[in-house]
């Protein structure tokens, strides 16, 4: 079992930025890809962004490259994302994830944080 902690979230103006940590305990975290998804009231979970187990590939929707980088330190069991030129649009729940691999679909996903909210105001 991996267990995974989001924080980080919370209220920012649009073109701002925020840092999200996810902190994993458990299994060994460094064995596990890695991905941020989120979901807005009313929306489908959509992918965000991934990583593979060493930080040496990575992912990313359309809608956020280019402004949101992930990356992670398997000394601290912690994945981030950090998001910049925050849009309206950004705003949704952010749930991380840990699984096999670098995947865009959530269903390849085995484990997943509760997740934080962001919300971007104008």
């Amino acid at each position: 079992q991996v267990q995974l902690v989001e924080s980080g979230g919370g209220l920012v103006q649009a073109g701002g930025s925020l840092r999200l940590s996810c902190a994993a305990s458990g299994r060994t975290f460094s064995n596990y890809a890695a991905g941020w998804f989120r979901q807005a009231p009313g929306k489908e979970r959509e992918f965000v962004a991934a990583i593979n187990w060493s930080g040496g590939m990575t992912r990313y929707a359309d809608s956020v490259k280019g402004r949101f980088t992930i990356s992670r330190d398997n000394a601290k069991n912690t994945v981030y994302l950090q998001m910049n030129s925050l849009k309206l649009e950004d705003t949704a729940v952010y749930n991380c994830a840990a699984g096999p691999l670098t995947a865009t679909s959530g269903t390849s996903y085995d484990y997943w944080g509760q997740g934080t909210q962001v919300t971007v105001s104008s």
